[in-house]
């Protein structure tokens, strides 16, 4: 597994979101809530510009939401789809180069590395940034961004 075990800060910037919410089990909630969403990018597609792939979860109680990010505030949604404006703030970006299958090992060495590292982490959401496009880029060369809410 290819992953970076020395983080960066980063600034996340305020964001328009629109996702798909399931609560419960990441395993089986998390692969739902991206097949439903993949059904409904075409319709919002049409109407709003997607400027990438982010999801966002939170450990207890576990709530994962699959969603694009928006240049602007959409007018409109696609039924099952839900907006907010996610205020963005400190993160501490890993990063993951390789297959998505990768992304649980990945996440549960990241939260190896916050409970040695005491790393300070602030009640908001975890997110995974997926930079490129699993459409057109080899599965060994995907990049996952994967940030941790930080004091």
């Amino acid at each position: 597994m290819n992953l970076n075990e020395q983080p960066q800060i980063v600034q996340w910037p305020e964001t328009h979101y629109v996702f798909i919410e399931r609560v419960g089990p990441f395993q089986t909630n998390a692969p739902q809530a991206w097949q439903d969403l993949h059904k409904l990018i075409p319709a919002l597609a049409a109407s709003d510009q997607i400027t990438g792939y982010t999801s966002l979860y939170k450990m207890g109680p576990q709530v994962y939401r699959a969603g694009v990010s928006l240049a602007f505030r959409p007018d409109q949604l696609p039924e099952g789809l839900a907006y907010t404006k996610f205020s963005g703030g400190k993160f501490s970006r890993f990063v993951l180069t390789g297959p998505y299958e990768n992304l649980g090992k990945a996440s549960g060495r990241v939260m190896e590395i916050i409970a040695e590292t005491k790393l300070p982490v602030r009640d908001d959401y975890f997110l995974e940034n997926y930079v490129n496009d699993p459409r057109t880029t080899p599965p060994e060369q995907l990049v996952t961004e994967i940030l941790v809410p930080t004091l």
